[in-house]
């Protein structure tokens, strides 16, 4: 017993000093279970998940057919993983095409709106929907997943404010001012600029957001629409699944120079794990591999689908990894600070996350990389939800103050922008 007793005590001795020193053998698991105990104090909170579209290709969103209780292998999503990624509140994004416009892309997005109520009546034990920080709160504290709407694109209102109001009726939390494509009041990073970045009625939709308490999410804008945003907003924004340019020189990615004006606005950028905009090789394979398609595209004999998928298989994606997702954390840490952090995925939404960040289950190896990299618990619980969650709250204030004295606006983008 002596003998058990001195090699347990040296063990220890010896782990305790490795630790100390640097990252020692087997401390990622350790690690891990230290992010599990975090992330049972605060919630975690993505800021960007495409479950309801990918439901919606795969099953016209029938859950008989893809009952995600159960593990289903052709999703990065199910409630088994959620629950082993200690997953607190998600952002489902409410995605459509912005090949859809008009009519036809109000009707889909009030199918995706649908779709995620869907998720919460049919699962009651795992989410419920939440439309306010103290929602998130108390629905974390039962247990449940706090299931809050993100629309993507703001081809989703049609131009119409109207329209705006009652997605947020319906449970909206944010918007992304544009998806891939230009919106008539918006520039996106990877469309040719028309607006300067916000037309007048861009302006006026970012003031009814903040009337609303409706987060102003600037992932995929130009960087002249950022600016613009940052100048109208009275509350924070968001980056819902964004990553440092510095880093991954794609339009996707916030620049430097607006993410030193984050500070002063108290907005969040949600770092993504997209490979194209987290790896330098994986973003040059993208650019590769929308040259091919472009050059399939414009051969009338060429079968595309077919064609890309033969250029894929004989080019795959370099990788990225953990450690490069853990880079620009680092990197916005630096420029814009600790309370400027956040995380959005976009699982579900991609093909393949990073090496180790694969599905939903995989958000405490993240963590557990920030805490080797000498991160504190307090520091981890801020990126993990409680820096969105002071966004969520800062927005509601600031809607608290101007609701009162401030009418729904009437104004159209023909009044303000001369259209005819």
């Amino acid at each position: 017993m002596q003998l058990r007793t001195l090699v347990i005590a040296t063990s220890a001795c010896v782990a305790l000093a490795t630790w100390t020193l640097g990252a020692p053998q087997g401390a990622p698991a350790v690690l891990e279970d230290r992010t599990r105990a975090l992330l049972k104090q605060v919630p975690l909170i993505d800021g960007h998940n495409d479950l309801p579209w990918a439901m919606r290709e795969k099953a016209g969103y029938d859950f008989d057919k893809f009952d995600i209780r159960q593990p289903q292998p052709t999703l990065q999503t199910d409630i088994p993983r959620l629950r082993q990624g200690g997953v607190g509140a998600q952002f489902w994004s409410v995605y459509v095409p912005a090949s859809l416009q008009g009519d036809k892309a109000v009707t889909a997005t009030l199918e995706q709106i649908a779709a995620v109520h869907e998720l919460a009546r049919r699962y009651p034990d795992t989410f419920e929907i939440a439309t306010s920080a103290a929602d998130v709160d108390r629905i974390f504290k039962a247990g449940k997943i706090a299931s809050m709407i993100g629309l993507e694109g703001g081809h989703s209102i049609d131009s119409s404010l109207g329209v705006l109001r009652m997605l947020r009726q319906l449970g909206a939390g944010y918007m992304t001012l544009t998806h891939s494509s230009n919106v008539p009041w918006a520039d996106s990073s990877t469309d040719k600029p028309a607006a300067g970045g916000l037309t007048r009625f861009g302006e006026e939709v970012v003031r009814e957001m903040n009337r609303m308490g409706m987060l102003v999410d600037l992932s995929h804008v130009s960087p002249d629409a950022m600016k613009a945003a940052l100048r109208v907003t009275e509350a924070p924004v968001i980056f819902s699944h964004s990553s440092a340019r510095a880093l991954c020189d794609v339009p996707r990615n916030v620049p430097d120079d607006v993410l030193k004006l984050l500070p002063k606005n108290g907005g969040v950028v949600m770092v993504s794990f997209v490979p194209g905009f987290t790896a330098p090789a994986a973003a040059e394979w993208d650019r590769r591999a929308d040259a091919e398609m472009e050059r399939l595209r414009k051969d009338e004999h060429a079968e595309v689908r077919a064609g890309i998928l033969r250029w894929r298989e004989a080019n795959p994606q370099p990788p990225a990894t953990i450690a490069m997702v853990a880079d620009h954390i680092d990197h916005i840490r630096k420029v814009a600070g600790i309370d400027n952090i956040g995380i959005g995925s976009d699982f579900d939404g991609i093909d393949h996350g990073p090496e180790g960040l694969e599905d939903v289950s995989k958000f405490p190896a993240l963590f557990a990389e920030l805490l080797r990299r000498r991160y504190s618990d307090e520091d981890v619980k801020k990126i993990a939800g409680l820096n969105l969650l002071r966004v969520m709250k800062d927005a509601e204030r600031v809607a608290a103050r101007l609701s009162p004295g401030r009418a729904p606006s009437v104004k159209t983008i023909q009044q303000l922008d001369q259209v005819r």
